[in-house]
């Protein structure tokens, strides 16, 4: 049996794992990473139209959570740290934020780019590869250059 994470401070959070366009696949997996750890804890939860924000007790598990995501949903990761404190010591304290954002876009479909050709997916992750239907040639596409809808 887990033991739950006790903390002195019932709001304290080191960061915000932000889960934008996502399903109900995506918040499983997420939340059974996070049971597995005895170090972690969700201190919070916001939800959105769009998504939801976990406030999570590790800055650490945010960044390894957020890759993890990427590496098996695809899609789009952004993060960034803001300055939240100093402590007695004088050094700077930070807030990490993640943003995970499920792309439209999966390995296989098929998509007219801007310029008109057509591309069959072939990896959808930080970068966006296709192969040409047309000539076979494998292309990297820009996630500007993906038609938005």
């Amino acid at each position: 049996m887990q033991q739950r994470l006790k903390l002195a401070r019932p709001n304290y959070y080191q960061g915000i794992l932000q889960l934008r366009d996502v399903n109900h696949e995506i918040t499983d997996f997420v939340h059974n990473q996070i049971k597995k750890r005895n170090d972690v804890a969700v201190t919070k939860t916001v939800r959105y139209p769009n998504g939801l924000d976990l406030y999570l007790t590790s800055q650490k598990f945010i960044t390894i959570l957020g890759k993890k995501l990427r590496e098996s949903f695809g899609g789009e990761l952004k993060v960034s740290s803001k300055l939240h404190t100093r402590n007695r010591q004088g050094q700077d304290l930070y807030r990490v934020n993640a943003l995970f954002r499920l792309s439209k876009y999966k390995k296989g479909d098929v998509i007219r780019t801007r310029s008109g050709e057509q591309v069959r997916l072939i990896q959808v992750g930080k970068k966006i590869f296709g192969k040409s239907i047309k000539t076979g040639k494998k292309i990297t596409i820009k996630s500007s250059d993906l038609p938005r809808d």
